[in-house]
């Protein structure tokens, strides 16, 4: 990325209700005194905290068996689902840590902390960061998984971050030394433009993006126009009448969505004919969380389908259903309505501060995404399971790390670091952290240096994980 503050496209949104959002976001900075004042007192905390001592990491010796500490949560989840979780984690020690945002969250409690706190995503790594579709329908670059936000120390997520971007490295077969340059490039980019927050007007990082046409300036040209034209295709297929061919199907005259067990499947209570009118009263409920405007344009559209689906990594085993609805005109609409649980933060960082988990992923995205789905809300099922609801897929692009050589996987690390900057930012109170930052590479090295003994680490995790299948005491399901 330049290093000017031109390259942050600034434009014009739409206005997300976000009051509510503002009692998640932390307020380290008091409003009275001067960008400069503030950054002299994060100066200070160097004296109590020392940047190198950011890279510290060893495993205590109290942690405890690693397997047994993530099983905990098998007894919350979907029974059937749990060994499509563990097959999908034994896959390599990226997918395992992707999959143990909670383990990684209480080695973070026992790590170095300023005290600083930001609203966090909580599950800060690279494959969570992608291009989206605006509401205006034009593409931009951000994170897109809040499922673990709570207000937090800023620390905990640029060290996911970081060490994300060594296990990628490794993943592709770059050395170690590439690894820790991507990691350090990565947070070097997240201070910098931190910096250059702190310094803005409140409104202009409110309205920061970074656009598909400021990401694409920054490929070397003969990676533009491949990128360009999956975008372009993305547009194309965004909405769920491109989504309905794969999912849906006519039987008889009625919609509905095809069944591809074990991934996507109706469970025995979608029989019951009680059923509909359980999902009447969720999306009554549903609907009362969405602006007025959302709300005529949802009931535009009536429920024909439910269906469970299963999504991600960490969140297999959660209950993930997608609803199909349909217009007057059979337009189709699919909207997945995922199980929030408590964030992994909150047994280190505290409670939320709101006593809805949906409430609580759908504030902490809007406080810290430029702009959001249009149809984000939460509800409360059966036996009081906590949902977030959005649209299923919305021009979604993930990134092909996979393809990637060093430079890209360098400017990656870079847009990261752009985007979670700004993401901070939009919640105020970073001009502390910026003055923790400073100007020097004495913490983009301390990061690298961590990132490289914390993916040591996850590879440790990740062969305890397949003793455990050897020995008989996690049952896993292979995908074809």
């Amino acid at each position: 990325m330049p290093e000017d503050k031109s390259s942050i496209r600034l434009v014009i949104s739409e206005r997300d209700d976000t009051k509510a959002a503002v009692a998640l976001a932390p307020t380290g900075d008091v409003p009275h005194r001067s960008h400069a004042e503030h950054e002299a007192v994060g100066k200070a905390l160097r004296e109590t905290v020392p940047r190198a001592e950011q890279a510290k990491w060893k495993k205590p010796s109290d942690r405890g068996d690693p397997i047994a500490f993530l099983q905990a949560s098998d007894t919350e989840r979907l029974p059937e689902l749990v060994p499509i979780r563990w097959g999908r984690m034994l896959a390599s020690p990226f997918a395992f840590y992707r999959g143990s945002a909670g383990l990684m969250a209480a080695d973070l409690a026992k790590t170095p902390s300023t005290g600083l706190r930001v609203q966090a995503c909580g599950d800060c790594h690279l494959m969570n960061f992608g291009g989206f579709a605006t509401p205006e329908r034009s593409i931009i670059f951000d994170m897109n998984d809040f499922d673990e936000t709570l207000p937090a120390p800023f620390e905990w997520d640029v060290k996911r971050l970081a060490a994300s971007f060594v296990l990628a490295a490794r993943s592709l077969g770059f050395s170690d030394a590439k690894g820790r340059d991507v990691a350090e490039t990565a947070t070097r980019n997240y201070r910098k433009r931190l910096r250059d927050f702190a310094e803005m007007h409140p409104t202009e990082v409110w309205y920061a993006r970074l656009t598909a046409d400021d990401l694409i300036a920054t490929l070397p040209k003969n990676r533009r126009a491949i990128v360009r034209d999956r975008i372009e295709k993305a547009l194309e297929r965004s909405g769920s009448e491109m989504d309905f061919p794969k999912l849906g199907q006519v039987v008889g005259g009625q919609p509905s969505i095809r069944d591809a067990p074990p991934l996507i499947f109706h469970p025995e209570v979608t029989r019951a004919p009680a059923f509909k009118g359980v999902i009447d009263a969720m999306l009554a409920e549903y609907r009362e969380t969405l602006a007025e405007d959302r709300r005529s344009l949802l009931d535009r559209y009536r429920p024909v389908d439910a269906a469970i689906k299963v999504v991600g990594i960490g969140s297999v085993g959660r209950r993930c259903w997608i609803l199909l609805m349909m217009s007057t005109s059979n337009e189709p609409l699919f909207l997945q309505f995922k199980e929030a649980a408590a964030s992994v933060l909150e047994p280190f960082a505290g409670a939320c501060a709101y006593p809805h988990h949906g409430q609580r992923v759908v504030m902490g995205q809007r406080l810290m995404q430029p702009t959001s789905d249009i149809f984000l809300g939460w509800v409360t099922g059966a036996n009081g399971v906590h949902f977030y609801v959005r649209q299923l897929r919305d021009a979604k692009i993930k990134p092909l790390i996979e393809t990637f050589d060093e430079e890209m996987l360098d400017l990656f690390a870079k847009t990261c670091g752009t985007v979670l900057a700004r993401a901070h930012a939009k919640a105020g109170g970073v001009s502390q952290i910026s003055g923790y930052l400073g100007s020097g590479d004495d913490f983009d090295e301390a990061m690298g240096r961590f990132a490289i003994t914390y993916a040591d680490q996850a590879e440790r995790d990740h062969a305890a994980l397949k003793a455990a299948v050897r020995q008989g005491k996690v049952r896993v399901m292979q995908e074809a």
